[in-house]
């Protein structure tokens, strides 16, 4: 699968919430780091941070483009909300190895009504 497919099969995975299977589509040491966030080292804590961020709030990703650089994929998104960002994608040997995200927690906070933290 081309790069770009791989992560078009992300965001559609990350649609339906679906923490197994996008799960799947990361090295077990891999890296995703959304800029607003701690860090998350490996696949299985990758996948708890989905499934906590699937409960916290519905959330959706609407592809605006996306480009395919050699090993890298960009995303640039927006939800139904207003909320845009855009995310960096280093693919090797057909599995994400370092995920970057970059999107305004703030904002995101407020449109899904959650509280914001005090520390």
């Amino acid at each position: 699968m081309a790069n770009k497919e791989l992560i078009k099969k992300w965001v559609s995975l990350f649609n339906d919430g679906d923490t197994d299977g996008i799960s799947e589509l990361y090295h077990d040491d891999a890296i995703n780091h959304q800029v607003a966030n701690k860090p998350i080292v490996g696949k299985t804590k990758i996948k708890q941070m989905f499934h906590d961020e699937f409960a916290a709030a519905d959330m959706v990703c609407i592809i605006e483009n996306i480009f395919e650089d050699r090993d890298w994929v960009i995303l640039e998104w927006k939800d139904p909300l207003g909320l845009r960002g855009c995310g960096f994608f280093h693919i090797i040997e057909g599995k994400i190895k370092f995920q970057r995200g970059y999107w305004d927690k703030l904002s995101f906070l407020r449109l899904h009504k959650i509280p914001i933290p005090t520390d």
